[in-house]
């Protein structure tokens, strides 16, 4: 193998495969990335088994061909190399060479045969959505997962194409964060699909506003195209609950509410609150909110909201965190707060396809 590249270039294509490239690992190969040089440009390979990652960049290639080296630190030396453009030649010992300007390194590396391949995903199930779109989405429901991994299905993300809608959902048992997107799809596509957290945090990390994303699905895997980009996940081999049973279709009460004024009053009034004592009280009253937190060891602190509110009064604890979490990852100017009473989740909705459920805390 012997090309020419932009040093910037690698840069960027080298930054979007570190996430997955795997540094503990009983197979020593999985620490690089492989690079495959053919026709006009090079393919940037990285595996950790679970999720392959693909970028393609622009090369002059004077000999095809192929090497695995060591990811990070090729990605140290390009961010340090002198000169703008990178001359790579791999000789046939596996080792490559790499001259800029008046730098010179030579790396030893590992065949390229015995890297895992990409996996090919073939099925009938295909769909396109807009990029920016469907990044969106993970962003408003992904913080709702469950961070055990004993859960599997619920350590994941929920995407169900139904009713000629994509339908993303997120929840931990405690909390169900929920969005959805019309798009066009048949019939016979229609499909509830897990996929694994990890492979969430790297579409959030690397998708972009611009273009389509395409989505292909097999039995056990799913790809996801986009730009110059592909990564293949395995989906989660099991069966989401029942989430539409937990949204509460009977909401007495609607308060609108200014989503950075709540969010802000939340934020200060959860300064006080320790991992014993970790809740907030919201306190509805004639035309108003008051947010407090009473944490013994630590003090008091109270948050007053002005809110179009006529109701009876009610007080109802909730996590902090649970309530700050949906308001960061909306942009709204405006939210509603639904509710039944101080025992029954509270609903918090806004003016765009969105509904995130919170169960209540008990107190004292």
């Amino acid at each position: 193998m012997k090309i020419k590249v932009k040093k910037q270039t690698m840069i960027n294509g080298l930054q979007k495969v570190q996430a997955i490239v795997a540094t503990k690992s009983t197979l020593p190969i999985l620490s690089n990335v492989m690079l495959e040089a053919s026709g006009e440009s090079l393919k940037i390979n990285a595996t950790d088994l679970d999720i392959n990652v693909q970028i393609t960049v622009d090369a002059e290639i004077e000999k095809e061909g192929s090497i695995t080296i060591d990811a990070k630190r090729l990605f140290s030396i390009f961010r340090e190399i002198s000169g703008d453009e990178v001359d790579m030649e791999v000789d046939a010992n596996q080792q490559t060479t790499l001259r800029s300007g008046s730098s010179f390194f030579k790396l030893n590396g590992m065949s390229s045969e015995d890297f895992p391949k990409m996996p090919d995903v073939e099925g009938d199930k295909n769909y396109a959505v807009g990029s920016g779109v469907f990044k969106e989405m993970l962003q408003k429901t992904s913080y709702a997962s469950s961070n055990d991994e004993t859960r599997m299905a619920l350590n994941g993300v929920l995407l169900s194409f139904k009713d000629e809608k994509l339908t993303v959902v997120a929840t931990d048992g405690r909390r169900l964060a929920l969005v959805e997107h019309e798009i066009e799809f048949p019939a016979s596509s229609e499909a509830d699909l897990i996929l694994p957290s990890k492979t969430v945090m790297e579409l959030i990390r690397t998708l972009d506003g611009e273009g389509m994303l395409k989505i292909k699905v097999s039995e056990t895997q799913i790809a996801f195209e986009f730009a110059n980009m592909v990564i293949v996940s395995k989906l989660v081999d099991d069966t989401y609950p029942n989430y539409e049973q937990v949204i509460p279709d009977n909401a007495e009460v609607r308060v609108p509410i200014e989503r950075e004024l709540m969010l802000g009053a939340l934020r200060r009034a959860s300064l006080l609150t320790t991992e014993q004592s970790n809740s907030v009280k919201l306190c509805f009253s004639e035309n108003n909110i008051e947010i407090v937190t009473e944490t013994p060891e630590v003090g008091e602190a109270k948050e007053t909201l002005a809110v179009k509110y006529s109701g009876p009064e009610i007080s109802i604890a909730f996590n902090p965190e649970f309530l700050i979490a949906p308001l960061k990852s909306l942009q709204s100017d405006e939210i509603y707060f639904e509710m039944i009473d101080e025992m029954s989740p509270g609903v918090i909705k806004s003016d765009v396809p969105f509904l995130y459920v919170i169960m209540p805390m008990r107190i004292n």
